[in-house]
């Protein structure tokens, strides 16, 4: 594998760690501020309640980014297809256009003639 490839892997890898810690982090916060709002709630049921909201919270976010990398990969490929297919189109167009301009430069060459 060629070092800048593996360079580029490793930083997204990194920075796929880093967002996730920081989702993690974020939904703990969330929690914390959720049970703020339960003062009845015992040390141990608040902890609780933290756990199962933060549990709950970070399989939220791991369903959405499922869903969002597969629509990335799907529109990855849809998105390749179509640039091949314009880059065939505009080689035939420049091929027909050079056999126009060429077809076009021999008849006005023969007309001279």
């Amino acid at each position: 594998m060629e070092p800048e490839m593996e360079s580029d892997r490793g930083l997204a890898q990194l920075e796929g760690y880093l967002l996730w810690s920081a989702e993690v982090a974020d939904a703990r916060r969330h929690a914390g501020r959720f049970t703020e709002q339960l003062p009845w709630l015992t040390t141990a049921q608040r902890e609780d309640v933290e756990r199962v909201y933060t549990a709950e919270r970070l399989a939220a976010s791991r369903a959405m980014l499922v869903r969002v990398s597969a629509r990335a990969t799907a529109l990855r490929a849809e998105y390749t297809e179509r640039y091949r297919q314009l880059r065939a189109r505009c080689v035939a167009v420049a091929v027909v256009c050079a056999g126009a301009a060429s077809g076009g430069c021999a008849a006005l060459t023969l007309l001279v003639r």
